[in-house]
């Protein structure tokens, strides 16, 4: 009993503690206008946990979510937030590529890190510190923060088989980040369209075929009606991290420990994310083939090889951006000696 009432004590005093330092915080209101459907599982289902998570823990924190295009376009959703349209925003680095060339290795990487591996570097590497110096760098005024991580995605969905790097040749194909550089190097016409006017590009001819997402989404987004064949693995995507973005305004106005609530949050949502995206794509991918009529394939060794290829190709070119140069050998080096761990530590595939 005795042990029991300290216990009491303490919480009580805790939340004493924490009701004091908390009153004189001023109410927050994130308006978050997203990139993805809040519909679609592990690209848009965390922000509404996220909502759900930093409002159950902080009574001075609001969050309002904005599906795609009701308030901010997908693909404007940086600049909106940078110059204080929003005062936040939710989507994937990889879609400011164009802007500033090494946001892509924050979102993913080709060939590149799985989820563990992503999130070590992120949080126990250099990761996050030069995630936030990049933006700031290139003088965008927000603040971010890694809120969620997903799934590997599929490589593609095709019209016909793709039996070799010829068949890739001329194709126009709707293709997401560092991805696209490769596929561009193998002769493929790359485009990036939201997630929302695939299925339509597709349907139309626009677009021969595409990738998105994991099957779970994709499936919902309904390529295989269109599209019969779907390969495996998404070696441009073995890993998506997702980002919040809080105009700095905002972010410094806040007390330590909203900012903390968030950040906490946020670091809770990369977990619960990673294992509600992992629940569901078994169940996806074999109804696909037992009921949509999809046929699943897996890259050849020598396709994934030509795949590699390209990319080294790729990488000569986009290490000329000096940004992009630093972060890339900050990853590699952290990459060589996890590879230790990673090649004796788990059985092999």
């Amino acid at each position: 009993m005795k042990v029991k009432n300290i216990a009491l004590a303490t919480v009580v005093s805790l939340g004493i503690c924490s009701t004091g330092l908390s009153a004189d915080d001023k109410k927050v209101l994130l308006k978050v206008p997203t990139t993805f459907s809040t519909n679609l599982i592990g690209l848009g289902t965390p922000l509404p946990a996220f909502k759900k998570g930093v409002e159950s823990i902080s009574s001075t924190i609001k969050v309002k979510i904005y599906e795609p295009k009701k308030l901010v376009a997908p693909f404007e959703i940086l600049d909106a937030v940078s110059t204080g349209k929003v005062n936040a925003g939710w989507s994937t680095a990889g879609y400011w590529k164009g802007k500033i060339p090494a946001a892509a290795i924050f979102s993913s990487v080709p060939f590149g890190p799985e989820a563990p591996e992503f999130f070590s570097w992120l949080y126990q590497g250099n990761g996050l510190k030069l995630y936030q110096k990049m933006y700031d760098d290139a003088k965008y005024n927000v603040h971010v923060l890694p809120c969620s991580v997903s799934s590997p995605e599929t490589a593609g969905w095709f019209k016909k088989e793709i039996k070799s790097t010829e068949d890739l040749k001329g194709l126009k194909m709707r293709f997401f980040g560092l991805g696209g550089d490769v596929m561009t190097k193998l002769g493929v016409s790359t485009s990036l369209l939201p997630g929302g006017e695939i299925f339509s590009a597709l349907e139309k001819g626009v677009i021969d075929a595409s990738e998105f997402s994991m099957p779970v989404v994709d499936k919902l987004l309904g390529f295989h009606k269109i599209a019969k064949f779907n390969y495996f693995p998404g070696w441009h995507q073995q890993a998506t991290v997702f980002e919040l973005l809080i105009n700095n305004k905002t972010w410094n106005k806040m007390s330590d420990m909203q900012q903390n609530a968030i950040a906490m949050t946020c670091k809770a949502n990369m977990t619960d994310s990673l294992a509600e995206s992992e629940s569901v794509q078994g169940a996806a991918i074999r109804e696909n083939i037992e009921k949509n009529g999809v046929q699943v394939k897996r890259w050849s060794p020598e396709m994934l090889s030509a795949f590699k290829g390209a990319w080294q190709e790729a990488l000569v070119d986009l290490r000329k951006d000096a940004t992009f140069d630093a972060v890339w050998k900050d990853l590699s080096a952290f990459r060589k000696d996890y590879a230790y761990w990673n090649n004796l530590a788990f059985l092999p595939r």
